[in-house]
C-alpha cells in the first residue's frame, strides 16, 4: 500500500500506530510506540519493523505455573520444587559428552579351605573377552544385547560365526604363508646374495641339510653306517618335501632313530611331517557317508534305553537309524517318500532339544506348511512358537517354526536365539531347486553356525549324496544319508479312458504296485478309446489331436470317474488340474454330485458355520464363500491360491477329516499340505510353467501322485491319469512314471542384500559365501591345494636352468615357439572347419608331416574320417629304413625344431614308407602339390605286410610309385614345398585367421633372432625349460582354480558392486553407507524401494496412497482390468517407474544382463486400485467387485504388503524420518482388517 502521508502528531492525539502484518491485510494496534518515532502506518514489509517476539517470561509461566498437568492439587511444595529445578538449573556441559563405562576386566573369586569349605580370602581373576560386543565380535563369547533385540537380532549387529569358516590355526597360517610366498624361515631363506657365486650356510651342523646336496661332513657326524647313507639321505629330504610320500622306513635300527632325531631337531619341521601320515587319509575321507537301512537295527533299545520320546507304533529301520545319529549329535540328511514318516526325525529332535533344555528352529518353505506344522506339534510338545511375516506367537519357546526367510535374517542379524540352538530342521529341502528362493536355503545353511546341527528332509532325490557332501565340506562335519526308496503304501498307476456311465469302468492298470510298466494296460487303453472315434474319422486317418476338450466332454469324463469311484469305494480323491480356472469349472459342472450322507452334512455345515463365526457379515457373504459351502455341503472343493486363505484351511481340515470326497486342487496341494487321500487324479499330465506347456517331470509327478495311499487305511494307493482326448504317449507316460526325480541343483544367485549384510562384516566375505555355495561344490580345494604342493616341490627339484651365454634368450624362445605352436594349431582348426580347408585335405594331397617320429617329411593322404570332431587322416609318409614302426622314442623337442628348420626330410639310406593315422596336429603344412594315389591299394597292401608271414614281402606298386614321387619331390626341393596360404588359397577372410597368418609370419621371422639355437647343449636345456613350464603352467592352472578368480559368479559380484558403488550404498573401500544399511532391512527390491525412500516419494502420500502404491512389489500377475486411479497416485507410478528405469539403466551400464525394461517389467500396478480402496475401508465384497483377480491371490498380496510396509517403516526409522515411519504404521493399521488378516484357524 502506499505510504499515507501524516501531520506530526500533536499533544491532543493518542499515542497509537498501526502495524501491518504480512500481506494477509492483517492489522495491530500498537500502543506503545517507540519514541521520536513518527506515528504513520507501519509495515513489517518489505523492511518494516518485525513482528513481536514471544514473551519468555509469559510462555515459562503459561507452560509451569498455569498447566494443570504441572500443578498437582495436593501437593504444592512439590510443585514447587519442580519449578525450581526447572528454573535454576546449572549449566552442565559434560552431560553432553556421554561414554560408556569400559567393561570390568577382572573379578573376585572365592578362595575356600579345600577341607573345611571356609572362606579364605577373595582373589581376583582376570576375565576374557570383555570387550566383545554384538557391535565387533563374531564370537559366542560376546556379551548378549538388549533383550528387545533377543529375537530378530539387530542390522549393526554381526552374525556369529558361521561354521566352517573357523579362524586359521597356526598350522593353517604356516601353510598358507608358502603359498602367499611369504618367508619361511627354515627353509625359503635366500642364502646368495645377488652377483655372489656362493652364498651362507645357515643349516645347523647337526642336523642334515634340508636341500638336495648331500654335505658329506654333516652326515658322516651323525653316526650313521655310510653304506645306507645315500638313500636314506635322500627320503629324509623327500619327506620334508612332499607331504604324501614320507618313506621314513619303519625299523628299529639306529639310523632311524637317527633320522628322527636329526628331523626333531631341525625346528620341528619333523613332527609335523610325522604327523602328516596319519592326517593324509583323512583329507581324502568322504562328509557323507550313507548309512545301511537293509539291515534291521537290532540293537535299538539297548543303544536308547530312554529315548526322549516315545512313539505308539515300532519305527522303521531308516528312522531308527536316524535317531541313533541323532542321539551321537550328528546332522543328517533323510530322503524318503512324502508319507514314509521323515516327521518322526523332526519330533525326535525336538524332543532331544526339550530334554536338553536348548531350542530347535523347523523351518519349511510355505507359510501354510508353518501354520499346518504348529498346531502338530503344539499338540505333541506343548512348548512351540511361531515367526512368519505377519505372525509371531510364544517366540521364547523350545521349538521355533519359522520361513527360511526369517531365519535367514536372525543369522545375519545375529539374533540371541542362535546361541541356545541344538537343531535346524529343513523340512522339503527340494525347494532348493525354487529358482526364485533356493538362494535362502543355501544362505542359511552357509551361515549357520558351528555348535548347530542339521536335519535335511527332502523327498527322494537322486544326488543326496553329492549335496550331503557340499554341506558336509563347507561345515566341516560328517552327514549321515539316510535314503529310503520304500513307499510303505504301494501305488498303482491307471489310465482311465471312460466318459460315460457305459464306459465307465475302463480303467487301466499301467504300472503295478511293484512298480512294473504294463505295456498291455497300455495298449488296451488305446483300443478302448479307438473303439469309440467314430469310424467315419477312422477311416480318414484322422486322429484327434487337439488336447482341448469341451466343458460337456470333461464333465462326462469327470461323472463317470466320480461315480466309479464312489462306487468302488475310492474316496478321498484329489484331482490335480494344472489351471485355476480348470479347477473351478470342474468342481462347479459336477452341479448333479452328492456324495455326502446326512450326518456328514449337518458335521459340514457346522465346521462350516464355527469357523466362519470370527468374520464380519458382510465378508460372510462373499460369492466365493457362499459358492464353496455349497460345494462342501456335496463333498467336493476346491483348492488354489485363488481361494481366500481362511477357505483353504477350512478345505484343509474337512479333508483330513474324510468329509471332502473330491477335491480339484493345483500343484501347491501336494507342495504344502500334507493331506493323503485314497486316490489321486491327474486332469491331464501337461502343465505351463511360466513359459510354455510342458510334460510333468518325474519328480513333481511322483511328489503329486505320492498323496495316494494312507498308511495305516490302504493296501494300496491309485493313481488314475486321465485319457480325454487321446491316450497320451507311451515314451512320456515312461518318462514321467519310471524317470528318475529331479537333481537338487543350485540356485544360487547374489542379491544385493546378501553383498550389503556380507560388506557390513570385514571378517566375512562375499567371495567366502560364493566359494561355499552348491554351484561350487564341484571344487575340490582340498585336492587341489595337495597337488599344488606337489607341483611346487617336483619345481624345486627340476635341475636349474643354464641361462648364461649363447643360451641367454631361451626362456623367450620357448615362450614364442609356444605361441607359434597355439597360433598354428588355432590356424588349422580354423582350416578343418572350413569347407576350403577340407576340400584341400582330400585324397592324394601331398602334406608336410611333423610329429614325434617324422621332421619335415612328406607325405600323402589316402583317407580322411568322417567324424567331425576328431577328425584323423590316414597317410603314407616316406621315411628312413627301420624308423616304419616310429615307437615313439624321439623326444618332445623335434616337435618344435621344425619351427625354424623348414628343410624337408630325405632319407639318408634307401627310402622306406609307412602309413599311418594322422592328426591335424601332426599335418604341419598343405602343400600345392597331390599325387594321383590308389587309397585301397595302398593301404590294402600296406596292412597286410604288417601280418608276420608276409613282413619280407616287396611293397606293391602303387606303394612304390608313391614314395617315388614323395621322394622325387623332396629331391627337387630341398627348401620345402611351396604351402597352401589360408587367406589367399583357401580363400579365408575371418579376422582371427588374417591376424593368426600375420602373427605366424612375424614370429616365425622373429625366431631365426634367437642366439640360443647354435648352442651345442641347446636340445637338453630346451627339454629341461619345457619340463619345467609344464609343470609351472599347471601349478597356474590349479592356483587360479582355487584362487577367487575362478568363481562363476565373481563378474557379476564386481558388476553390482559398481552398482552398488555408484548409487553410494558404499563408499571406494567397501564400507556399508547410511543407504547401506537401509537397503540390508529390505528382502525383496531393496534398491528400489531405498532410493524411494531417498528421493521421498513416499513423502508427499496419504498413508492409503503409499500402501496403494507399494503394492507393486508384491503383486506378479498380469490383469485385464484398467484400474481408476487418482492424480496423486498416477504421479506416484510415474515417479516409481522413473527410478526403476534409472536402476535398470545403471544394472546395464555396470554390465548386469537385466535389460532396463525387464527389471521395469517386474512391477505390476493392476491392484493399486484395490488396495488403495481397501486402506479407506471399503468392504471386501466391493473390492473383489474393482479386479479380475481372485479373491485369494489379492489376500495374499495384502499380507505380503504388510511385510513391506514393516520393512519400510523399520528402514525409515535408521533413516530418522519418524514422519514416514509413523505413515506406514498408519497404512498398516489402515490395510490390517477384516478378512485379509483373520487368524490362521491352525494358530488357534
Amino acid at each position: 500500500m502506499d505510504r499515507i502521508h501524516m501531520p506530526p502528531v500533536g499533544p491532543m492525539d493518542l499515542p497509537l500506530s498501526l502495524l501491518e502484518m504480512g500481506c494477509s491485510g492483517r492489522f495491530e494496534l500498537i500502543t506503545h510506540p517507540v519514541p521520536d518515532q513518527p506515528l504513520p502506518p507501519q509495515s513489517t514489509l518489505p523492511h518494516g519493523l518485525p513482528p513481536t517476539s514471544l514473551n519468555l517470561e509469559t510462555e515459562v509461566e503459561k507452560q509451569f505455573l498455569r498447566d494443570p498437568a504441572w500443578l498437582p492439587i495436593h501437593d504444592t511444595d512439590f510443585a514447587f520444587q519442580r519449578f525450581l529445578k526447572v528454573s535454576q538449573r546449572t549449566v552442565d556441559v559434560d552431560s553432553l559428552l556421554s561414554c560408556t563405562p569400559s567393561p570390568l576386566h577382572s573379578g573376585l573369586s572365592v578362595v575356600r579351605d579345600p577341607t573345611t569349605g571356609m572362606l579364605l580370602d577373595f582373589t581376583e581373576v582376570l576375565l576374557e573377552n570383555t570387550d566383545l560386543s554384538a557391535k565387533n565380535s563374531l564370537s559366542l563369547q560376546r556379551q548378549p544385547g538388549p533383550p528387545s533385540e533377543s529375537l530378530r537380532g539387530s542390522n549393526t549387529n554381526y552374525p556369529f560365526l558361521p561354521g566352517g569358516m573357523e579362524e586359521l590355526t597356526l598350522e593353517q597360517i604356516k601353510k598358507k604363508s608358502e603359498l602367499e610366498k611369504e618367508i619361511d624361515f627354515h627353509n625359503d631363506i635366500m642364502k646368495v646374495p645377488p652377483g655372489f657365486k656362493a652364498g651362507m650356510d645357515f643349516t645347523s651342523k647337526d642336523a642334515k641339510i634340508a636341500r638336495a646336496e648331500v654335505n658329506l661332513m654333516s652326515l658322516l657326524s651323525t653316526l650313521e653306517e655310510i653304506s645306507d647313507l645315500q638313500p636314506e639321505a635322500e627320503e629324509k629330504d623327500e619327506g620334508k618335501q612332499s607331504q604324501e610320500v614320507v618313506k621314513l622306513p619303519r625299523t628299529n635300527s639306529l639310523e632311524d632313530l637317527d633320522i628322527k632325531d636329526a628331523a626333531l631337531s631341525t625346528a620341528d619341521t619333523g613332527k609335523e611331517e610325522k604327523s602328516k601320515p596319519s592326517e593324509n587319509p583323512e583329507e581324502k575321507r568322504k562328509w557323507a557317508i550313507p548309512v545301511d537301512i537293509t539291515s534291521p537295527c537290532e540293537d535299538f533299545y539297548k543303544r536308547i534305553p530312554n529315548p526322549a520320546f516315545k512313539w505308539p507304533f515300532e519305527l522303521d529301520t531308516f528312522q531308527k537309524q536316524a535317531v541313533l545319529r541323532l542321539e551321537a549329535h550328528d546332522s543328517v540328511f533323510v530322503a524318503a517318500h512324502t508319507s514314509a514318516g521323515k516327521t518322526v526325525v523332526a519330533e525326535y529332535a525336538i524332543a532331544l532339544s526339550q530334554k536338553h533344555m536348548t531350542r530347535t528352529i523347523y523351518t519349511s518353505p510355505i507359510k501354510a506348511l508353518s501354520n499346518q506344522k504348529f498346531r502338530d506339534f503344539k499338540a505333541t510338545f506343548g512348548d512351540v512358537g511361531l515367526l512368519t511375516g505377519d505372525v509371531q506367537l510364544s517366540p521364547e519357546s523350545s521349538c521355533l517354526i519359522m520361513t527360511t526367510e526369517i531365519l535367514r535374517s536372525m543369522l545375519y542379524n545375529g539374533s540371541e536365539v542362535i546361541r541356545d540352538l541344538e537343531w535346524v530342521i529343513f523340512d522339503e529341502v527340494h525347494y532348493i531347486n525354487d529358482a526364485d528362493r533356493g538362494v535362502v536355503w543355501e544362505e542359511v545353511l552357509i551361515m549357520l553356525p558351528d555348535h548347530v546341527s542339521i536335519i535335511l528332509l527332502s523327498a527322494t532325490v537322486p544326488n543326496a549324496l553329492e549335496f550331503s557332501e557340499w554341506i558336509g565340506r563347507i561345515k566341516k562335519r560328517h552327514i549321515y544319508v539316510i535314503s529310503t526308496m520304500k513307499r510303505p503304501v504301494p501305488l498303482e498307476h491307471h489310465l482311465y479312458t471312460g466318459n460315460s456311465t457305459k464306459t465307465q469302468k475302463e480303467m487301466f492298470l499301467l504300472v503295478d504296485a511293484a512298480g512294473n510298466f504294463l505295456t498291455k494296460g497300455y495298449y488296451a487303453a488305446v483300443d478302448a478309446k479307438k473303439e469309440r472315434t467314430s469310424k467315419h474319422a477312422q477311416s480318414f486317418g484322422a486322429k484327434n489331436t487337439s488336447q482341448n476338450t469341451s466343458a460337456s466332454q470333461d464333465r462326462a469324463v469327470w461323472l463317470a470317474l466320480l461315480h466309479f469311484l464312489s462306487q468302488r469305494q475310492q474316496t478321498p480323491v484329489v484331482a490335480f488340474t494344472f489351471s485355476r480356472a480348470r479347477c473351478d469349472e470342474n468342481a462347479r459342472s459336477l452341479d448333479s454330485m452328492d456324495l455326502t450322507t446326512s450326518i456328514e452334512k449337518a458335521e459340514i455345515h457346522s465346521f462350516f458355520q464355527k469357523s466362519l463365526s470370527r468374520l464380519r457379515g458382510g465378508d460372510r457373504q462373499l460369492p466365493q464363500i457362499l459358492l464353496m459351502r455349497d460345494l462342501l455341503k456335496r463333498g467336493i472343493a476346491v483348492h488354489h491360491s485363488g481361494i481366500l486363505p481362511i477357505l483353504k484351511e477350512v478345505i484343509e481340515m474337512l479333508f483330513s477329516r474324510g468329509l471332502v470326497k473330491v477335491l480339484f486342487a493345483t500343484e501347491t496341494f501336494a507342495m504344502g499340505v500334507n493331506m493323503p487321500a485314497r486316490t489321486v487324479v491327474f486332469d491331464n499330465i501337461r502343465k505351463h510353467d511360466g513359459t510354455g506347456f510342458r510334460n510333468l517331470l518325474p519328480g513333481e509327478y511322483i511328489q503329486m501322485a505320492g498323496r495316494a495311499g494312507r498308511r495305516g487305511l490302504d493296501a494300496t494307493g491309485t493313481v488314475i491319469i486321465l485319457c480325454k482326448s487321446g491316450v497320451h504317449e507311451m515314451a512320456d507316460l515312461h518318462a514321467m512314471m519310471m524317470g528318475k526325480p529331479t537333481v537338487l541343483q543350485s540356485q544360487f544367485r547374489l542379491t544385493y542384500t546378501m553383498i550389503l549384510n556380507l560388506l557390513r562384516v570385514e571378517a566375512l566375505r562375499v567371495t567366502d559365501m560364493m566359494r561355499r555355495s552348491f554351484s561350487e561344490s564341484h571344487r575340490d580345494t582340498q585336492a587341489q591345494e595337495k597337488r599344488i604342493s606337489q607341483l611346487k616341490q617336483t619345481l624345486a627339484s627340476l635341475p636349474a636352468l643354464d641361462t648364461e651365454g649363447q643360451l641367454s634368450d631361451i626362456l623367450p624362445y620357448y615362450l614364442t615357439v609356444t605361441e607359434l605352436r597355439n597360433t598354428t594349431e588355432a590356424l588349422q582348426r580354423a582350416i578343418l572347419e572350413s569347407v576350403n580347408g577340407l576340400k584341400a585335405l582330400s585324397v592324394g594331397r601331398v602334406v608336410v608331416v611333423n610329429n614325434k617320429q617324422h621332421l619335415n617329411a612328406l607325405g600323402v593322404i589316402l583317407q580322411v574320417s568322417s567324424d567331425a570332431v576328431n577328425r584323423t587322416f590316414t597317410a603314407l609318409v616316406i621315411c628312413e629304413k627301420g624308423n616304419e614302426e616310429g615307437d615313439g622314442k624321439g623326444n618332445d623337442t623335434a616337435a618344435f625344431v621344425h619351427l625354424q628348420n623348414t628343410a624337408l626330410f630325405i632319407p639318408e639310406g634307401s627310402c622306406s614308407h609307412t602309413v599311418q593315422k594322422l592328426k591335424l596336429q601332426d599335418i604341419s603344412a598343405i602343400t600345392v602339390k597331390t599325387l594321383k594315389v590308389i587309397p585301397d591299394r595302398i593301404i590294402d597292401n600296406y596292412n597286410k605286410r604288417q601280418q608276420p608271414r608276409f613282413r619280407n614281402d616287396p611293397p606293391g606298386q602303387a606303394i612304390s610309385t608313391a614314395t617315388q614321387e614323395l621322394l622325387r619331390l623332396a629331391e627337387a626341393n630341398p627348401g620345402g614345398v611351396a604351402t597352401l596360404d589360408p587367406v589367399n588359397d583357401l580363400q579365408l577372410k575371418s579376422v582371427d585367421v588374417v591376424e593368426g597368418c600375420m602373427r605366424l609370419r612375424a614370429l616365425q621371422e622373429s625366431l631365426r633372432a634367437f642366439s640360443c639355437i647354435h648352442s651345442p647343449t641347446f636340445a637338453e636345456q630346451f627339454a629341461r625349460i619345457k619340463d619345467r613350464m609344464g609343470v609351472q603352467e599347471e601349478l597356474d592352472r590349479l592356483l587360479f582354480l582355487v584362487s577367487d578368480q575362478s568363481l562363476t559368479l565373481l563378474p557379476e559380484y564386481h558388476q553390482r558392486i559398481k552398482v552398488l558403488r555408484s548409487l553410494q550404498y558404499v563408499d571406494g573401500g567397501g564400507a556399508v553407507q547410511l543407504k547401506g544399511r537401509v537397503a540390508c532391512q529390505i528382502s525383496s527390491h531393496e534398491l528400489l524401494l531405498t532410493e524411494l525412500l531417498f528421493e521421498n516419494v513416499l513423502s508427499p502420500l496419504a498413508p492409503e496412497e503409499s500402501a496403494a502404491l507399494l503394492s507393486c512389489l508384491v503383486f506378479a500377475q498380469n490383469t485385464q482390468v484398467e484400474p481408476h486411479l487418482t492424480s496423486t497416485l498416477k504421479e506416484g507410478i510415474d515417479r516409481v517407474l522413473s527410478v526403476a528405469k534409472r536402476i535398470g539403466e545403471l544394472q546395464r551400464e555396470c554390465g548386469l544382463p537385466q535389460t532396463a525394461e525387464e527389471f521395469v517389467g517386474q512391477l505390476k500396478f493392476g491392484l493399486t486400485e484395490v488396495v488403495y480402496c481397501w486402506a479407506r475401508g471399503m468392504p471386501f465384497a466391493e473390492i473383489a467387485q474393482l479386479t479380475d483377480v481372485q479373491e485369494g491371490t489379492v489376500v495374499r498380496c495384502i499380507q505380503r504388503l504388510d511385510e513391506v510396509l514393516k520393512e519400510v517403516r523399520q528402514a525409515a526409522r535408521i533413516v530418522g524420518d519418524s514422519v514416514l515411519g509413523s505413515k506406514m504404521e498408519r497404512a498398516s493399521l489402515a490395510i490390517r482388517r477384516d478378512i485379509v488378516f483373520t487368524a490362521s484357524l491352525y494358530t488357534h
